[in-house]
């Protein structure tokens, strides 16, 4: 090829970086920025959750999507809380024992704030309880009282029995009585008579004294009938005064109680249900001199004192929760079980709230990929959002799994904007097979990979690291640093306008920096310190790639950079190993001979080529079909491979290689070997833009530096391509010097006669090339080809016998 026709393929050196000067910026370290909360370059993103968080209807929850280390967690999480704070602060929450059903603890709302003080005067109400019984019933008053109770009953007992006493000395008989029994007994001369004497007296008279005896006994019952009603009278009297004595002793413990809360019905509802219910526990637990406090406290305290679910500042604004690890239980909250002599039990001071419950009135962070991992969650997360109310169970109790008693707690309502974090093939997933996830999360946050250079963008980069700097307790950068981490940032968005927004990697760098600038005991973080921290960060990961470069230099890996060879070229690839990604060259190869067996692709005939790198190689014979084929059949048999390569390929940025390959073996020309070649083709032999291409360039340049620069190596990539280029110092380096070069094509043609050194052929208006190029010299193969096929078919099968012979044998 004519040295003005490479020369107008060659990219000039300002084409090959996007190169960011310190005069760029308007101050000399970043100490003199002000800080940026917000995040850069994601308008879309921020537009969208201002809506998502502003959008007061169910079912505008909100999936944040994006790559990891984009700056989307802190920004959602730092504008949330910055929204949050102008929010209304949402109610408190406890649970309280339902006295009629204590398996169904009621939910209690308070206003937010209140909770606390609720818990501590109830508190407060179980001192005073414990101070006034039962001391009260040791009260003079309360003693009279009750004697006064149990006078009047012994009084009336012992009427009857004095009516019977009468009698019973009239007829010369004595009553006998203590605490359990009465009994007669026979007396004589105003004496009772023992057994023995009583066994003297004559017949008729001991007959007497039992009809006598057995007459009062008759008498003594008729008398009594009306005993058990007088203790039950008694009784009923005993319990009235001590509900009376109860109830008066409770009134001035709860009357202030129901005053300070008269503005809350559910709370003046329970202060009545606990004065009702203290009356059998005090009779029942606190009459007991003998059982020590503590232990009455405790059972106060199981019963009266509510649970605290959930509680808030009076001024905090709606609450932001990130919660960490989902399970059931940290969603959900736990009925949690203690055990007594092997059975388990739990009472409504066991409940323990959940995230959900935390950020009940406000806003609830989660991780897609944790969420959707772990059993029970996100069905249930779904049930609470479609019916705006949070349910406490075990999940184990629906499956039957739970062999014991367990609580109903109250359903509390549900007011909460979940903010879902995770990937965008995730998103895609629960679209495709979760009717209701879109239904459920309607607002889309979108976090671009790459951030386009507006204006303004610089500065707020500078600012962002100003700020990171600051809150990280790092040094400050010069201006010179900021520039070469745009330039770096640059690199990693693989494009000349745009920056990352894989903001992550940026802090890490910042920070590998600083560490070297302590080390060096410098004041700021210069670009040297940059410089380093990326050499450092090269030669950590750089085993594979340097293993590999060996492999080359010592013939293991045959990858030639000098010469000219038929049917081979130099391809470009990219390894990924762990967070290092670097471009290795690699050998294609291609062969043609005559058959029907059309383009073969030994990657995917033993399964090592991928669905992508397949379909680069069909496009290549659609491709070579339409260009060289029209007046005859494409009848070949043609095998191309990606030699000394044992893994899984991918990707069809090797497809114009495997193009030139095969026009060099059909035509029998020869490629140079000091070009290596990337990009992608359609069937129309246009060059399409490759990923990839910076580490691409590099790894051949580094083969070509470490056996000796000659000046007329170089690299072929896509045109469209060009804007991607952000390549490394060594390399603009060698182009500077013209030891180096990057050229850049738009069609199989401008690379074929790069590779070839001369012009290919173009076709006229009835599509014949020019006589004696290359591409002419490809048509007549292809046309030996199909005419050595047509031959071949028009021979009769050796062998076979005519059949009017065969029928008359």
């Amino acid at each position: 090829m004519s040295q003005p026709v490479a020369a107008g393929l060659r990219l000039a050196l300002d084409a090959l970086t996007r190169p960011f000067d310190p005069s760029q910026f308007s101050f000399t370290t970043t100490d003199e920025l002000e800080p940026f909360f917000g995040v850069l370059g994601q308008e879309r993103a921020v537009e969208a959750l201002q809506f998502g968080v502003a959008m007061p209807r169910p079912g505008y929850n909100v999936y944040v999507m994006g790559e990891p280390g984009t700056g989307r967690f802190s920004f959602v999480r730092r504008y949330l809380k910055a929204e949050g704070k102008r929010l209304e602060t949402p109610a408190d929450w406890l649970y309280i024992n339902n006295f009629d059903e204590p398996r169904e603890p009621k939910a209690l709302r308070l206003e937010p704030g209140t909770a606390g003080q609720l818990i501590a005067d109830i508190n407060q109400l179980i001192d005073n309880l414990l101070a006034t019984f039962p001391a009260v019933f040791e009260h003079p008053s309360f003693q009279q009282k009750k004697s006064a109770i149990d006078r009047a009953f012994n009084q009336r007992y012992d009427k009857a029995l004095d009516v019977i006493e009468k009698l019973a000395l009239e007829k010369e008989i004595a009553l006998y009585r203590d605490s359990t029994n009465i009994a007669f007994t026979p007396m004589k001369d105003g004496k009772s008579m023992d057994e023995a004497e009583f066994a003297q007296l004559p017949e008729v008279e001991r007959e007497r004294y039992h009809d006598d005896i057995s007459a009062l006994e008759v008498r003594l019952n008729e008398e009594l009938a009306s005993l058990p009603q007088w203790k039950r009278e008694s009784s009923n009297q005993l319990r009235q005064l001590n509900e009376e004595t109860i109830n008066q002793s409770l009134q001035p413990l709860i009357a202030p109680l129901a005053e300070k809360y008269a503005g809350n019905p559910g709370i003046e509802d329970y202060l009545r249900a606990v004065q009702g219910n203290l009356l059998r526990t005090v009779i029942e637990q606190l009459v007991d001199e003998n059982r020590p406090e503590a232990q009455n406290r405790q059972l106060l305290e199981e019963q009266y004192s509510p649970s605290l679910i959930v509680g808030h500042g009076t001024n905090g604004g709606a609450p932001v929760v990130f919660e960490p690890h989902p399970t059931f239980d940290n969603l959900f909250g736990r009925i949690e079980y203690n055990t007594d002599q092997g059975a388990l039990y739990t009472s409504y001071r066991q409940l323990r709230p959940g995230a959900l419950h935390r950020a009940n009135g406000g806003f609830l962070m989660l991780e897609a990929e944790k969420l959707l991992s772990e059993p029970f969650v996100w069905d249930a997360l779904k049930r609470a959002l479609q019916s705006r109310k949070l349910k406490m169970e075990s999940p184990l109790a629906e499956l039957g799994r739970l062999a014991t008693v367990t609580l109903t707690p109250e359903v509390i309502p549900l007011n909460v904007k979940v903010i879902i974090i995770g990937s965008r093939q995730l998103y895609y997933t629960l679209q495709d097979l979760d009717p209701d996830f879109q239904e459920m999360f309607r607002v889309l946050v979108d976090f671009d990979e790459d951030i386009p250079l507006a204006e303004d963008s610089l500065e707020q980069f500078a600012q962002l690291l100003k700020t990171r700097t600051s809150e990280e307790d790092m040094a400050p950068l010069t201006a010179a640093a900021v520039a070469r981490l745009a330039t770096y940032s640059a690199r990693l968005a693989e494009h000349q306008g745009r920056l990352s927004a894989r903001i992550g990697d940026l802090f890490q760098l910042v920070s590998e920096a600083d560490f070297i600038r302590q080390l060096a005991k410098d004041e700021v973080t210069d670009v040297g310190h940059i410089e380093r921290a990326l050499k450092a960060k090269e030669t950590r990961t750089g085993r594979v790639s340097a293993r590999i470069l060996e492999d080359i230099l010592a013939g293991v890996i045959l990858i030639d950079t000098e010469g000219a060879a038929i049917g081979k070229c130099n391809g470009l690839t990219v390894l990924e190993v762990g967070d290092s990604a670097f471009g290795m060259p690699a050998r294609i190869s291609a062969t043609v001979y005559p058959g029907g067996s059309g383009i073969v692709d030994i990657e995917r005939e033993v399964n090592l080529g991928q669905p992508i790198h397949s379909k680069g190689v069909m496009i290549l014979t659609g491709y070579l079909g339409s260009r060289y084929a029209q007046e005859f059949p494409l009848e070949i048999s043609a095998s191309i491979a990606l030699e000394q390569s044992y893994g899984y390929v991918d990707g069809d940025s090797a497809s114009l290689g495997e193009c030139c390959a095969l026009i060099s073996a059909l035509s029998r020309t020869p490629l140079k070997q000091c070009f290596a070649i990337t990009g992608s083709i359609n069937q129309f032999g246009e060059v399409q833009a490759v990923g990839g291409v910076n580490e691409k360039i590099e790894g051949f340049f580094r083969l070509c530096e470490a056996r000796g620069l000659s000046g007329e190596q170089g690299v072929i990539i896509p045109f469209a391509n060009v804007s991607t280029l952000m390549l490394d110092e060594r390399v603009l380096e060698a182009v500077r010097s013209n030891r180096f070069h990057v050229y850049a094509v738009r069609h199989v043609d401008e690379a074929l006669s790069l590779l070839v050194g001369e012009a290919v052929g173009i076709a006229d208006d009835k599509g014949r090339f020019t006589p004696g190029s290359v591409n002419a010299r490809v048509v007549e193969r292809l046309r030996e080809i199909a005419e050595i096929e047509l031959e071949e078919d028009e021979k009769p099968e050796a062998g076979k016998l005519d059949p009017a012979a065969e029928g008359s044998s």
